[in-house]
């Protein structure tokens, strides 16, 4: 099993070429199945994530091509098995975004519950409660998700959908299946991260009629057929967030080659007033911090909320530079009620947290001392890495198979900016 290996205590400098994102990627495979004519995908992530999704439609008879540069080309044409198996299923939750695609299609799917990272609850119900009020049958049997259409029916019917609490999935789910049901569907209470409206421009490119993507209300007025189309995947705005914390935490001058700061509002506004620089400019995004963080930058209190506020999927990594930062600060985390796993693996390096709750008290100290480190899930490892890159001595963070379904090759671009990091077995 993989491990990286890290030498704290240098600072970063130089570029950093930020990939396509994870979290758009995967919906948007999945909504090649939409059409049997060919699509393409390009700034396509190499992530383990990346990898299962295709490997699981390339179950379901997809013909698929991937090149080095990060172009995917699918045709869903030879698709001959609308299932998605628990074997391929079980380590990445995502695999629900099969489900509304397959059913739009071809009337009927079965789609294993997923599995994935260890960090709470994130029901399908509201997946089901959805797609059932378009009129489709759903049931689960045997750990599966098997959906199909009402006898008599060869499409899915358009509808409003509310959902109990927002949903990025979810959102992108009905997204796809709308594109292809009959008559006008409303989601309301819609996801409105960055992903959503890439998602919806890939599905306008290909003859979807979708109006108010990016807010909290969609509509969609559904069409009988979609089409081929070429499409590029969004930045990775957490992957840019990612790299932000650590050059806040180590120190250095960095920029973010296609970085988007206006998708990073919130923790680009918490940097700055710790005390860093971050600067949008015409490349992406330029961050400047002294070192050592202790003496330049003071501790943040934040919480997690939907888009467009602080995401939860950087508030671990936010932490990491709280815990070197001056001052105590608190982190409320209103997602995820198991995202606090990496507090133990910090205080380990030395850091002070407590956590009481959904509150973790973070009291910053002058300095971090390496020592073996264990990811517990995606931006839990992140974090480890984070905090690595600043402690004493030599960090050890183990099953990083968490951090290679998110982040592509990271340790390979910490290491062109000067960091003392490598991959060892």
């Amino acid at each position: 099993m993989d491990k990286l290996l890290i030498r704290g205590g240098r600072m970063l400098q130089g570029e950093v070429l930020v990939s396509g994102a994870k979290n758009a990627a995967l919906p948007e495979l999945c909504a090649a199945l939409l059409t049997d004519q060919p699509v393409t995908l390009t700034n396509v992530p190499r992530l383990q994530d990346v990898a299962t999704m295709l490997k699981l439609i390339r179950n379901m008879g997809v013909t698929v091509e991937r090149q080095d540069d990060g172009t995917v080309q699918l045709n869903a044409g030879t698709l001959t098995l609308p299932e998605a198996p628990y074997e391929l299923v079980k380590t990445m939750r995502a695999s629900v975004l099969a489900l509304g695609p397959l059913l739009a299609r071809f009337g009927h799917a079965k789609v294993s519950l997923p599995g994935g990272c260890a960090i709470g609850s994130r029901p399908v119900d509201q997946h089901i409660k959805g797609l059932q009020a378009m009129g489709a049958e759903i049931a689960v049997e045997h750990g599966y998700m098997v959906a199909k259409l009402p006898a008599g029916r060869s499409r899915l019917r358009g509808a409003r959908i509310a959902t109990d609490m927002v949903t990025v999935t979810g959102t992108e789910n009905f997204l796809m299946a709308a594109a292809l049901a009959e008559g006008e569907t409303v989601l309301e209470n819609a996801a409105q991260e960055p992903e959503i409206p890439d998602l919806a421009e890939m599905l306008i490119q290909m003859g979807a009629k979708i109006q108010g993507h990016g807010t909290s209300r969609i509509h969609i007025q559904g069409v009988e057929r979609l089409h081929g189309a070429t499409h590029a995947v969004v930045v990775d705005r957490i992957e840019a967030g990612t790299f932000l914390c650590a050059v806040a935490a180590t120190g250095g001058d960095v920029l973010l080659r296609h970085a988007r700061a206006d998708h990073l509002d919130a923790v680009i506004d918490k940097l700055c007033d710790a005390g860093a620089t971050v600067t949008a400019v015409p490349e992406g995004i330029r961050i400047q911090s002294a070192a050592p963080a202790y003496a330049h930058l003071k501790a943040q209190t934040f919480r997690t909320t939907e888009y467009p506020g602080f995401p939860t999927d950087m508030q671990a990594q936010f932490m990491a530079l709280n815990a070197v930062s001056r001052g105590t600060s608190k982190v409320t985390e209103t997602i995820f009620e198991n995202r606090f796993m990496h507090v133990n693996e910090m205080v380990r390096l030395g850091a002070h947290i407590q956590i009481d709750g959904k509150v973790a008290v973070v009291e910053g100290v002058e300095k971090l001392s390496g020592a073996t480190v264990m990811a517990t899930d995606l931006r839990a490892s992140a974090s480890l890495v984070i905090a690595g890159l600043v402690a004493e001595g030599d960090t050890v963070v183990d099953r990083i198979y968490h951090l290679d379904r998110g982040y592509d090759r990271m340790e390979a671009k910490l290491r062109a900016i000067g960091a003392d990091i490598e991959r060892i077995s």
